[in-house]
């Protein structure tokens, strides 16, 4: 049986942490799982795709990532300027597209997604904006040429979040999701409950590598918007636009607002809230990304550090609570290696 081949389109430090993983673990995967892993085709907006149809040297790859240097003075391959064309030119089993595309179209990772998807080649990604922007044309696709489409790790990391919420609640109703979907955030307000300022927070935060040198995207909420546009798309089979969700960040929470909550034996907690007047999804929405005062009884106060949660109450099961860690390059490349392993073994290969 020859190897599951893929395209991994992103070499950065989700990218090079999946590959490494590939190369030290192929022989437990084959044993454990049952699956040959060979990544046959690598890009970066750098130095563009890389590719060999017998499988990429990993090792290599890696050592001339380490170094600094272009994946395109990698021997024997054959090399094109793009992702997009290396895509069109070559053949795989599966697209494993792990860059980061920017809110306002989710390009070029979108293109990537939809090239694969039309040539009936499947996708796993931790991209989140394209998933959030057209998740359900992307499902939809993925549907129309029966091949995988996952997409774990773009909101929770490596806790298994959406998998549950889909495939394990089959047939159920979702009615309601509430959730705290961002551990840069959490982890402030923790410190901040703790009696910390936001500023000394937001360092520790930043020590830890949990926020980058601009955390905007963090602590004014797009984070947590993306996720919870992608939990609409994928869950609840509904399609949001960016303006429907309405996003007040954690920047303006004062000491005396924390002090208050503590009062009051409640916590702030910026959370995520979705929900439908309609359970099958139709008619209107309330999706929100806002800081709240939640009551000690209530699950999502006792969500603390790093660790994201979210409760879903579906029909006819009731509440459900998942929690877990939610940040970090080797939880969010196990996400995807989850991921990939899942697609490689249910691949049937497609028909032109």
């Amino acid at each position: 049986m020859r190897p599951f081949r893929i395209w991994l389109i992103g070499f950065g430090v989700v990218g090079q942490w999946l590959a490494d993983a590939l190369r030290s673990q192929r022989g437990r995967l084959a044993d454990r799982y049952g699956v040959d892993i060979a990544v046959v085709g690598v890009a970066n907006a750098r130095d563009g795709f890389v590719y060999d149809s017998n499988g990429l040297d990993l090792g290599s790859l890696l050592q001339l990532a380490r170094d600094g240097r272009s994946i395109a003075e990698l021997a024997g391959v054959h090399r094109w300027a793009s992702a997009i064309k290396g895509i069109a030119a070559t053949e795989a089993d599966l697209l494993v597209e792990v860059t980061a595309s920017p809110p306002t179209d989710g390009e070029p990772g979108l293109a990537h997604m939809r090239a694969a998807l039309r040539r009936g080649i499947g996708v796993v990604t931790s991209n989140k904006w394209p998933v959030a922007l057209h998740g359900i044309e992307l499902v939809e696709l993925a549907r129309r040429r029966r091949v995988a489409f996952r997409a774990e790790s773009t909101v929770m990391s490596g806790t298994p979040l959406l998998g549950p919420l889909t495939d394990g609640l089959a047939g159920a109703v979702p009615i309601t999701l509430r959730g705290v979907l961002n551990a840069t955030t959490n982890v402030i307000l923790s410190r901040m409950a703790d009696g910390e300022s936001y500023q000394d927070a937001l360092a520790a935060a930043r020590r830890a590598g949990l926020a980058e040198r601009d955390p905007a995207a963090d602590v004014d909420g797009d984070d947590s918007v993306a996720k919870l546009m992608i939990l609409s798309a994928l869950v609840f089979g509904r399609q949001l636009r960016r303006e429907q969700v309405t996003c007040q960040g954690i920047t303006a929470i004062t000491p005396s607002a924390i002090d208050q909550a503590n009062s009051n034996r409640a916590r702030l907690k910026h959370l995520a809230t979705l929900s439908f007047s309609e359970p099958d999804g139709a008619g209107g929405v309330i999706a929100r990304v806002a800081p709240e005062l939640v009551g000690r009884e209530d699950p999502l106060a006792r969500i603390d550090g790093t660790v994201n949660a979210v409760v879903c109450q579906a029909s006819p099961i009731g509440q459900v609570m998942i929690a877990g860690p939610g940040a970090g390059v080797q939880l969010a490349g196990q996400g995807v290696l989850s991921d990939l392993i899942t697609a490689a073994r249910a691949h049937r290969p497609q028909s032109a």
